[in-house]
């Protein structure tokens, strides 16, 4: 999804009237405005829910016309923000009912925990960082998927009341998920840093990298 297809889609919803929303901008504008601040957050969490590439960009789109009707209506404005991610996660799981797609099926979103190896590393230290992060994606994609939904919330900077909003469920139940989540999250990286240790021990290194 481009600014020129969301462009383009919002000229076909306006019939050449100018309006404006309570910011001063024609609601046009605003959407586009909040594209460049929040689309790649809402592909990157629609993606997250298990919807494939193309229709993730299809379903963030949907959300920013969403959003343009819901302030061309002058609707209530408090928290954009998390509004978005709210319509998001619905249309993202009503995609996911249409194609009736298996629990099984769904896949983290490799955005969200992607390998990046630093190139400086010689290709020993290299090998064993693409197995870390490879566990560490193992484990987001083997989390319940309520955790993982909290987690790449938080991950896209929402505050857990905004969570708690989207996802429909109690601030102490937010803050219990992301806890026990990032507790797993930490579990390997540890197991991985004394793995690493006894390697370079064994090697004769002292955990040095030089």
């Amino acid at each position: 999804m481009t600014v020129s297809k969301l462009r383009s889609a919002l000229d076909l919803c306006v019939s050449g009237e100018i309006e404006h929303s309570p910011s001063g901008r024609p609601p046009q504008n605003e959407v586009l405005f909040l594209f460049d601040a929040c689309g790649t957050s809402l592909l990157r969490y629609v993606r997250s829910l298990g919807v494939e590439s193309a229709a993730a960009q299809d379903v963030t789109q949907e959300v920013f016309l969403a959003l343009f009707h819901h302030l061309r209506l002058g609707r209530p404005r408090d928290n954009l923000r998390g509004w978005l991610f709210k319509v998001a996660h619905n249309l993202a799981l009503k995609h996911r009912q249409k194609l009736k797609r298996r629990e099984a099926d769904f896949v983290f979103d490799v955005d969200l925990a992607a390998i990046v190896v630093d190139p400086s590393l010689d290709p020993e230290q290299r090998l064993a960082e693409t197995q870390r992060q490879g566990r560490l994606q193992a484990v987001m994609r083997a989390l319940p998927e309520l955790d993982r939904q909290c987690l790449s919330l938080r991950a896209e900077g929402l505050r857990y009341r905004d969570i708690a909003e989207v996802l429909g469920i109690s601030l102490g139940s937010v803050a219990k998920s992301v806890s026990r989540s990032l507790s797993r999250l930490a579990n390997v990286w540890t197991c991985q840093r004394r793995i690493a240790a006894w390697f370079y021990r064994r090697r004769g290194l002292a955990g040095s990298r030089d």
